[in-house]
């Protein structure tokens, strides 16, 4: 399967809901990083599966009434990488705060399966979010 079908796959896996298979895409060593200034990359880097699935998209799950992938291009890079941009247009739980934020991904792939990422996020935007009263 080709690099971008991959990462492809893993965001309609992602919308909807179906973890198992988003897990299933990443080696069993993935390096996941979140942007710096985000509150998930006090964490960096996640290694493996579990890491990410605990660190981050339970995380994601407990503090969101919805988080949700909008906007997904893709573009296929050399050297088996893909950049993806995107919105994350998401509600909070604590506060009911809505916020739709600027990202990119940054995948690296090898053998079918995704080795790394890195997020790169509008921090600010976010992080008021998660502050707003």
């Amino acid at each position: 399967m080709d690099n971008l079908k991959i990462i492809d796959n893993l965001y309609k896996a992602f919308s909807t809901g179906d973890i198992p298979v988003v897990l299933d895409l990443l080696d069993k060593n993935v390096e996941w990083n979140e942007a710096e200034g985000n509150a998930l990359a006090e964490g960096n880097p996640y290694i493996g599966p579990d890491a990410v699935l605990n660190g981050v998209f339970i995380r994601l799950s407990e503090e969101h009434e919805y988080f949700n992938l909008k906007d997904i291009e893709l573009h296929d890079m050399v050297d088996d990488k893909v950049l993806a941009t995107l919105r994350y247009d998401a509600k909070r739980k604590n506060n009911g705060a809505v916020y739709n934020a600027q990202v990119a991904h940054f995948w690296k792939l090898k053998n079918g399966k995704i080795v790394a990422f890195q997020q790169y996020a509008d921090t600010k935007k976010i992080a008021d979010a998660t502050h707003t009263k």
